[in-house]
């Protein structure tokens, strides 16, 4: 173990406000993503503690990588992982430690005005850190000490629901159950999680169509499919990996259609490093037809080829399944009678300017459906982070219902999951409007009666800690400052609470944007050992398709002061509960955890033995399995789902938040975006140059962000660098967290509350200075 003071403790902070701008690129992946990999590698880990942890990652016999969720196939690769698990990896299993030393040089002042960037750069967390009220420095403590500070302010809450849980993606399984066993056994339902933020609206929309909030495809059903539809998605940055199993099905035959504001190198051609010829040759390219949508115009667009289906079938043409609809579906005629109401001239005329599409565009789509009789749509956040989101993928499984593409080999709908484990975590029961048969569950196999009233999700926990309603703040892992909207209103929250806690492994924004009282408690990382009693224990995850796998850590922890969530968990809960419901210190054993996941939770019957198996087990998916859906009306529900799409006044665009390449979520890797030509700097703002010459942008100049919302609130982004870019028409693009401040905490997805970082009214004023 080394400490960081010697290494980066006086370094400056790198400005990120001027980067060099190159084309964007054409292709992903080859050459360039293996040496960027190694160089990351090299830098944080060394080759001696890096190369081992490479072999390991995806291994079946490894641990999962602790960045996507996307799953792997029964046959690994011996380097099954892509450039930015690399960088996952190389930031988790740095070398570097991160002691009380560090924080005794930095008051908590000035690592507030440091970036997230460099705060991540510093280490791993290796002790206790406790930052008492009115203390300018966080200090070492005791786990014994940091732990009776928790302990004391929850027993010490007026209610319950005075306490936030919050939940990130990484948690394991055995943790999440943990996790929600305590929650609910004080007494609260108060659980949001990074779920709220992503694929909630998938959920959502799911749920109620089809009555599972999951995707119904796997691997195989994107090599069997005949038509992909990738929709507000980009693998090449975000699930690069998903670009392997597109080249796979591209080679069997599958046409891809993308469907994005912004034009992705990814999937206009992938050059496969695991290949000779992906390295050094030309590469594979993905995309047949590239459907340049507005942003928010995917309900429209959707709208409109369910509508070409429908006409085509009143010709006489053979295009539903009619044999499906009738046996299988709901509400089929009203669905139908809606869609085809409005006058078709009326109707393509909004289709247009919703989307930005022309209507011959959008009948060869519809002439690609008619002619695959296998189908599978892909999204991601795209579609889910708009005020009609719900709308908008219950307008996706309409199209897929159509023609049957549910329930089939081939086929189905894949919402495509950011985080390893977001899935399982939900699976587990981290949700604030858990399932009546789940709390059934619960409290029968612990004795007890779970608490029935809903509680917060990520917004309404905001809004709860700006009202001064939560008192304490916990959080397993994440960084919710500068995960969630509207920053500043959030950070003000955030200091209305009186003990702020943070599971972590490496420093962020969340841990110096304090509560009155703030904890930050060390814990093991995917890549690390987890010994108990000399004995290593192993954990298990859910990736975005359903199939669940053990994950082994490799590495030995940098220091004896880190600790297992599980344990973490366990250790709090005994201290505050007692052995109410359950001897938590029995759970330090995951085998027990995983017998109790297998009387709660359906589909993880003989969990342990099913768990060891190489490779793991896939959860059972009525739908996808037999057609069986478990909805209100028991089949799959048709939706009318409206024509709403984004409006926005003159002088301004809509502006989507986006990660750039050396990020995910908010960590931030480095400070290029390979793919889009972004080098050394984020603070940029990609506009299209027609957009630009009409609002006087010129390319270079720096510009304030301006979101317009109706409550009168001024939210500012300052000194961003313009850059012309092909984007949508209307449309422009900037990176995360650092326009998280211009998202309004009340613009929300309907039915899923998910904020609306995609779709976000801005106008430009002239540039106030450096941010």
């Amino acid at each position: 173990m080394r400490s960081v003071r010697h290494q980066h403790s006086d370094s400056a902070d790198p400005a990120q406000d001027s980067p060099r701008i190159s084309p964007p690129k054409s292709s992903a992946a080859g050459l360039p993503a293996v040496l960027n990999s190694l160089r990351h590698l090299n830098e944080h880990t060394g080759v001696r503690r890096g190369l081992p942890a490479m072999l390991a990652i995806n291994q079946k016999r490894g641990f999962d990588c602790p960045g996507c969720a996307w799953p792997e196939g029964d046959k690994r690769h011996r380097a099954e992982f892509c450039e930015n698990g690399a960088k996952a990896v190389a930031e988790e299993a740095t070398a570097t430690a991160l002691t009380g030393e560090f924080f005794a040089e930095h008051p908590v002042s000035e690592l507030a005005g440091r970036s997230g960037y460099w705060l991540g750069q510093q280490g791993r967390l290796a002790e206790p850190l406790y930052l008492a009220e009115g203390a300018t420095h966080y200090e070492p403590v005791s786990w014994e000490r940091a732990l009776d500070l928790v302990a004391e302010d929850l027993r010490a809450l007026d209610s319950p629901d005075q306490a936030v849980f919050y939940t990130s993606g990484r948690t394991s399984n055995e943790a999440a159950f943990c996790y929600q066993l305590f929650a609910r056994a004080l007494g609260t339902n108060n659980m949001p999680d990074c779920s709220n933020m992503c694929h909630e609206s998938s959920g959502s929309a799911l749920t109620e169509t089809l009555g599972v909030g999951k995707g119904s495809v796997s691997l195989q059903d994107l090599r069997e499919a005949d038509l992909i539809i990738v929709a507000g998605q980009n693998p090449g940055t975000n699930h690069p990996r998903m670009l392997s199993a597109l080249e796979r099905a591209k080679k069997s035959g599958t046409r891809i259609v993308t469907v994005n504001p912004l034009p992705e190198a990814g999937m206009r051609e992938f050059r496969n490093p695991q290949r000779p010829g992906g390295l050094l040759g030309r590469g594979t390219e993905l995309t047949d037809l590239f459907a340049q949508v507005r942003l928010g115009g995917d309900l429209a667009l959707f709208s409109a080829l369910n509508r070409l289906l429908l006409e085509a079938d009143g010709r006489g043409e053979p295009v539903l399944d009619r044999e499906f609809v009738s046996a299988h579906t709901h509400g089929f005629e009203q669905f139908t009678e809606a869609l085809l109401a409005e006058p078709d001239e009326q109707f393509w005329a909004r289709t247009e300017r919703d989307t930005g599409l022309e209507r011959e565009l959008i009948e060869r789509i519809a002439a690609m459906v008619t002619s695959s009789e296998r189908i599978v749509v892909c999204w991601a956040m795209g579609l889910t982070q708009h005020r009609h989101s719900v709308p908008t993928i219950r307008e996706v499984v309409n199209f897929l219902l159509l023609r049957g593409n549910v329930g089939r080999p081939g086929t189905g709908v894949c919402p495509v999951r950011g985080h390893s484990n977001v899935q399982g975590d939900r699976t587990m029961g981290i949700f604030e409007r858990p399932a009546e048969a789940f709390l059934d569950a619960l409290g029968a196999e612990f004795g007890f009666t779970p608490p029935r009233e809903h509680g917060y999700d990520t917004v309404n926990a905001i809004r709860a800690m700006a009202r001064g309603d939560v008192r304490v703040f916990f959080a397993m892992g994440g960084n919710f400052v500068a995960a969630t909207p509207d920053t500043l209103v959030t950070e003000d929250a955030m200091r209305r609470v009186g003990l702020t806690v943070h599971v972590s492994t490496k420093l962020n924004r969340s841990h110096v944007v304090t509560g009155t009282r703030a904890l930050i408690l060390p814990a093991l990382g995917r890549t690390d050992r987890d010994l108990r009693d000399g004995e290593p224990r192993w954990v298990t995850v859910e990736d975005s398709m359903g199939k669940v796998h053990a994950s082994h850590g490799v590495l030995a922890p940098l220091s004896p002061g880190m600790r297992s969530e599980v344990d973490i968990v366990c250790d709090l809960a005994g201290r505050v509960l007692g052995d109410f419901p359950v001897a938590w210190s029995e759970l330090t054993d995951y085998d027990r955890v995983r017998e109790h996941v297998a009387a709660v939770v359906p589909g993880f019957e003989d969990f342990n033995a099913r768990a060891r198996r190489p490779g793991g087990f896939t959860l059972p998916h009525a739908p996808r399995d037999d057609r069986r859906f478990p909805t209100a009306t028991g089949l799959a529900n048709f939706t009318v789902n409206g024509t709403y799409a984004p409006r926005v006044p003159e002088g301004r665009l809509l502006l989507q938040t986006l990660r750039s390449h050396d990020q995910y979520n908010t960590t931030v890797y480095g400070l290029d975006d390979r793919y889009r030509g972004v080098e050394d700097g984020r603070r940029v703002v990609l506009v299209n140059p027609e957009d630009a010459r009409e609002l006087g942008l010129a390319d270079g100049a720096y510009t304030d962000l301006m979101s317009e919302w109706h409550d009168g609130r001024e939210r500012r982004a300052a000194h961003f660098r313009v850059v012309h870019y092909p984007t949508a028409r209307g449309c422009a693009a900037s990176y995360f967290p650092e326009t998280n401040v211009l998202v309004p905490l009340d613009s929300t997805a309907e039915v899923s509350n998910t904020p609306t970082s995609k779709s976000v009214v801005v106008r430009f004023e002239p540039d106030s200075g450096a941010a």
